[in-house]
């Protein structure tokens, strides 16, 4: 039974980003528990298939952090302790950004911006079926800063898509540097209520506050999209990565991946 537990779901992240020798360590840490509060008790897949037709969507737009994601899907079983052990590898279907060809990645992501579009056409399509599925959106608050992503808060919003989740990892950086400073967003949640998203803020580290915020906002349905911004750290669980963007982009060697693989093992 799959616990999505979060320092078994960071020691997956840092053994696949050591296999490959790649990068974006520190923004899959930054959403590992919203990934595991949703995997956990919220995404609904009949007959534990991630293609069935009346399935809940989990659409990662922040498409750079999929190795959290992967390191769920592996505890579902559609991911192989193989396929973790040779990410980023010749050959692997496991890239470093988000790929609707990997079973349980709903869109190909990364090219920010895009991802919360496809999670409102998805979210619309179940409503005019008249099912009750649910759509799940995780953005990253840098992508905040792109144009397309409020022409679809707009777009949901006329459209009163209550089945639709924008979860955005508020965790203070983009690639190259603090969003306060690159294009600051200032009271994000106070944008996103006055496009029409009933907002809840949360600590994006406490699994339980996520949970209730999410339980909230799906029992009203209101006409209303919703939308939580987690407030969380990027790096989040290594001591020597937390809020420093440089693990955005650094890749880890035997020492660093030792030290941090033993620190998870003390928590």
């Amino acid at each position: 039974m799959p616990q999505f537990t979060p320092t078994s779901l960071r020691k997956a992240v840092l053994k696949m980003a050591f296999a490959g020798a790649t990068v974006h360590i520190g923004c899959a840490f930054s959403i590992i528990e919203i990934c595991a509060v949703l995997y956990r008790n919220h995404l609904r897949y009949p007959g534990s298939d991630p293609r069935a037709e009346n399935r809940d969507y989990f659409v990662l737009s922040k498409g750079h952090g999929v190795m959290a994601q992967y390191a769920c899907l592996n505890e579902l079983g559609w991911v192989t302790d193989t396929e973790l052990a040779h990410y980023f590898g010749d050959g692997t279907r496991l890239k470093g950004l988000s790929d609707a060809h990997v079973r349980g990645c709903e869109v190909t992501s990364g090219s920010l911006g895009h991802g919360l579009s496809v999670g409102v056409g998805l979210a619309l399509a179940a409503r005019l079926r008249n099912t009750d599925q649910r759509c799940y959106v995780v953005a990253g608050d840098g992508e905040m800063n792109e144009g397309a992503m409020w022409e679809a808060l707009l777009f949901a919003s006329h459209q009163k898509l209550d089945n639709l989740m924008l979860v955005v990892d508020e965790n203070g950086f983009q690639a190259m540097g603090r969003t306060k400073e690159v294009l600051g967003l200032d009271n994000l949640a106070g944008k996103l209520e006055s496009f029409g998203f009933e907002t809840r803020t949360v600590d994006g580290h406490d699994e339980h506050a996520l949970d209730q915020a999410i339980r909230m906002l799906n029992e009203n349905r209101n006409g209303q999209p919703k939308a939580i911004v987690a407030r969380t750290v990027k790096g989040k669980g290594v001591s020597f990565m937390e809020d420093e963007n440089a693990w955005h982009y650094t890749r880890l060697n035997a020492d660093t991946f030792a030290t941090a693989m033993a620190e998870l093992d003390e928590q």
